[in-house]
């Protein structure tokens, strides 16, 4: 069964570019378009959707509250966050309020829909640069030092555990990670998943949200 996504942004224009682009997709099919948060929720009242592209800034109801209340309803559809990243700040509370992860609107295609696929199948798109300058870009309108509960999970981390979540934190993939620690993928991958059990977390991209509100990660992309 084609993939089916929704298209939601205020630009018709992005709208239609990036419906031409998913159209020719024997995978894909868009099967619902709306012009902000508001007309977004509407839709999904009505249409079955797997895939939401979500624009941030839009009138009515922009796509983080938006993407909110789509993420907390049961069996909602995975929400990957469109940005202009240089107007887009808002990008990172998405993330936090269950966006599987980001793109660019400038993406190449091929990167676009193998984001989609991604968040379809149940993982999240960290993609390492775009990743980094975006947390590097407000890392500093977090919290300061003082200790957060964030800070009591990660605690519980063992020490390996700790060095691959600051690996995934800088959006290295498992293969990657596992090339820099000396480990086999589906150690890594193991440690992964451990990692998400002990800090309750659903993803990768929520992994990558505590480990830069903790402070695991500091602007500029380096552990402490």
């Amino acid at each position: 069964m084609a993939i089916r996504v929704m298209l939601v942004d205020d630009q018709a224009l992005l709208r239609t570019g990036f419906r031409m682009v998913l159209a020719a997709q024997p995978d894909m099919e868009v099967v619902a378009e709306a012009g902000d948060g508001a007309e977004a929720l509407e839709v999904l009242g009505a249409t079955a959707v797997d895939v939401v592209l979500m624009d941030v800034r839009m009138p009515r109801l922009d796509g983080v509250e938006a993407t909110r209340r789509i993420c907390a309803q049961e069996n909602a559809p995975k929400v990957l966050i469109l940005t202009t990243f240089d107007l887009d700040e808002y990008a990172f509370s998405a993330l936090k309020v269950g966006a599987s992860g980001f793109m660019l609107k400038d993406v190449p295609p091929a990167e676009l829909l193998g984001a989609i696929r991604a968040v379809h199948s149940g993982d999240a798109v960290v993609a390492p640069s775009t990743t980094r300058r975006l947390l590097d870009r407000f890392t500093p309108m977090l919290p300061g030092t003082a200790p957060t509960p964030a800070d009591a999970q990660i605690g519980r981390l063992t020490d390996r555990e700790r060095e691959v979540m600051l690996l995934v934190a800088q959006g290295l993939s498992n293969g990657e990670i596992a090339g820099r620690l000396v480990l086999s993928e589906a150690t890594v991958k193991t440690h992964v998943g451990r990692i998400l059990t002990k800090l309750g977390l659903r993803d990768r991209v929520q992994v990558v949200v505590m480990a830069y509100e903790s402070g695991l990660v500091r602007a500029g992309g380096g552990g402490l």
